[in-house]
């Protein structure tokens, strides 16, 4: 028989497949798929189960259902001042990865370059190449996570035709500061180049820090296309509700490849997730409010047993150094053989670092680990409870 796919024949199992697989088998507490225990707001879900009784169920249009392409526009001008036209300048899409798949397949052509920061959501690479793009990996190190402007020039070149900007980053939980921004944009500009901007933890940033938007800054405009997620602002990832902003002249190819990717997103939650986006502040205030006090739940316990915590400014995720702690245990295995052993033994998931780097990007780090907040207070110091017995 002639043989199927290459690329997509030999495309690995995710690792969060991997590990909230062995999650199941030995019954572990799951901090490492990245989603939360708990539904969102009752009254966005409300809103969704009275579309589907009273209607409409047959397929909306194929760039949106107009009023939350409207609610989009209005959220980026409540939050970011930016004037936005609805119905040419932005696009929904059945979640925010198809959005990156989207935006890949719309921007790239054979032979473009495409710069990825490391570490980096595990789609972006196979996207980019899928799309016929190669991608060029810049590597950030830890603690800090600091953007070096002579590393990432020397990525940028005459085939540079775009870059993917996480921010809030996940894994690492950074959050890119004007000062970096502006080394980005003045790249781009001086490379005529793109930026594919995943934004999905925008209400997901710890004070004293904020979310800046690239497309916001001077040029930018009509260079970024900027992609949001409903899953990560009302904490429903299985609605899959994505939505991208940008430019005319760049949106028309991302919807003419979303067209042939999902063409269109089911119209209940669509018309929930509009009324989502005009919720008041106190929801975001909450939302942000709720996810921290994860994070002081996690944070200080995992120090006290021997973890050394990451900066985290914003996303739900916290990056560790396992060294002290696979040393004392006498442990000397990789990451990803932390991660088995410490989900058979202690019964706590989580995600081992490496997966987020690319071999062409140099090796990986191998005493990184990726924890998960997004949990129940009980969860969280459940998850701790057996980490203590354990070590």
């Amino acid at each position: 028989m002639k043989p199927v796919s290459v690329f997509y024949n030999n495309q690995p199992t995710t690792i969060f497949a991997t590990m909230s697989a062995l999650a199941a088998k030995h019954g572990a507490i799951n901090l490492g798929q990245g989603f939360p225990d708990t539904d969102g707001p009752e009254w966005v879900r409300k809103a969704a189960a009275d579309v589907l009784i009273k209607g409409p169920n047959q397929y909306p249009p194929m760039p949106g259902h107009p009023d939350l392409r409207k609610a989009v526009a209005e959220h980026n001008k409540r939050f970011y001042n930016l004037d936005i036209d609805p119905m040419t300048e932005t696009l929904v899409t059945a979640g925010a990865t198809e959005a990156l798949s989207a935006c890949c397949m719309g921007l790239l052509n054979p032979g473009d370059e495409a710069i990825v920061i490391e570490p980096y959501y595990d789609s972006y690479v196979p996207q980019i190449i899928a799309a016929g793009g190669t991608p060029k990996f810049v590597r950030l190190a830890p603690p800090d996570w600091a953007l070096s402007e002579q590393a990432l020039r020397a990525a940028f070149g005459p085939r540079t035709k775009l870059i993917i900007l996480n921010s809030p980053m996940n894994p690492a939980g950074k959050v890119f500061s004007r000062s970096e921004l502006g080394i980005i944009a003045s790249l781009l500009m001086e490379f005529d180049a793109y930026a594919i901007c995943d934004e999905v933890y925008e209400h997901l940033v710890f004070a004293p820090h904020e979310h800046i938007p690239l497309m916001t800054l001077p040029g930018m405009r009509d260079r970024c296309l900027r992609i949001g997620s409903a899953g990560k602002t009302f904490s429903m990832t299985g609605w899959k509700i994505g939505y991208v902003t940008g430019c005319a002249p760049l949106i028309k190819p991302v919807t003419s490849a979303h067209q042939y990717l999902t063409f269109t997103v089911n119209p209940a939650t669509q018309i929930a997730v509009a009324q989502g986006l005009r919720a008041d502040d106190s929801y975001f205030a909450g939302l942000v409010k709720g996810m921290d006090e994860g994070r002081q739940i996690l944070n200080p316990g995992l120090a006290a047993l021997g973890f050394e915590v990451l900066p985290c400014n914003g996303t739900y995720f916290l990056t560790v150094d396992v060294t002290n702690v696979a040393k004392r245990a006498g442990f000397t295995g990789s990451d990803l053989d932390f991660a088995v052993w410490l989900n058979e033994k202690a019964k706590v998931t989580v995600i081992p670092m490496s997966a987020f780097y690319h071999p062409n990007g140099g090796p990986a780090p191998h005493h990184l680990a990726r924890f998960c907040f997004a949990k129940k207070r009980e969860v969280l110091e459940g998850a701790l409870d057996r980490l203590r017995e354990f070590l």
